[in-house]
């Protein structure tokens, strides 16, 4: 989402609407015209991420922040379709005349944050780490005291910001470890491959741009699919047999809430 409208550095807020949706609202915030008045004329510039949120940050330090959670998009095409838009950024000087954010289910939010209100909610308290930064001895210093499940852990972006739910079912299953063993209980080793993998699955998956699942939700910028799920391994193969070992089928469980995937000869407990 990042990288799908980084061109419009540089350019300069003409206008804001929040789309009117019979849907189920998003959290805007500010609300009624103070986000307009507080944009107008700004000019973008940097386009960032942090964790899981697209950042536009504005000339005069203060950002705004995209957080799509579970099915909302950042475009500059034409969106998916027109009832479950939700905002729109009108631009000048730049190769892209406005940015959409549109949000099926309404689980995502939009934030214009000043310098010190984004550094309070999403500095280095706040949030963990990039997981792109990290090395493997940060990770394990990170996690290995806590007695969760390692899949659980992943998930926790105040431990390790960036880590999705899919990313966390294919970064275990090539790691060979159970998404279920304690972070206490987890070799040197197995948090070297952990991270070894974490690196991995997460460049290849921004490379292509991301994974649309069977349910179309999810499009990058130009409003067209990814690529990553053409890669998956294990995540949404319940039944099929194991691409690894060629033994065994795909096991689906649900942890805090989530739905998670293994093999259960390659993340045998017992390893």
């Amino acid at each position: 989402m990042r990288r799908g409208i980084a061109k419009i550095a540089g350019s300069r807020v003409i206008g804001v609407e929040r789309v009117k949706c019979s849907r189920r609202p998003i959290l805007i915030e500010p609300s009624g015209s103070a986000l307009s008045r507080r944009l107008a004329g700004r000019t973008v510039q940097d386009v960032g991420r942090v964790g899981k949120r697209v950042v536009l940050q504005f000339d005069n330090a203060d950002r705004l922040i995209f957080e799509p959670r579970m099915t909302g998009l950042v475009l500059v095409a034409d969106p998916p379709t027109t009832e479950h838009l939700r905002f729109r950024l009108d631009l000048a000087d730049g190769p892209i005349s406005h940015i959409w954010y549109w949000d099926r289910r309404g689980l995502g939010s939009i934030r214009l944050l000043t310098d010190k209100q984004f550094q309070d909610r999403l500095g280095s308290g706040a949030l963990g780490p990039d997981a792109l930064s990290l090395s493997a001895d940060d990770l394990r210093q990170r996690l290995n005291s806590s007695s969760r499940a390692i899949k659980v852990a992943l998930l926790d972006q105040r431990a390790v910001a960036g880590i999705g739910n899919l990313y966390a079912s294919e970064i275990l299953h090539l790691a060979a470890v159970h998404p279920a063993k304690r972070c206490n209980k987890l070799t040197i080793a197995q948090w070297q491959a952990i991270h070894q993998h974490m690196l991995a699955v997460l460049e290849l998956a921004i490379r292509y741009e991301g994974s649309t699942l069977s349910d179309g939700t999810y499009r990058n910028a130009l409003n067209k699919a990814g690529g990553y799920q053409n890669h998956h391994r294990v995540y949404d193969r319940a039944g099929d047999l194991c691409p690894s070992c060629q033994q065994k089928t795909i096991i689906r469980i649900v942890q805090a809430q989530r739905a998670t995937f293994y093999c259960p000869n390659c993340q045998a407990t017992r390893r």
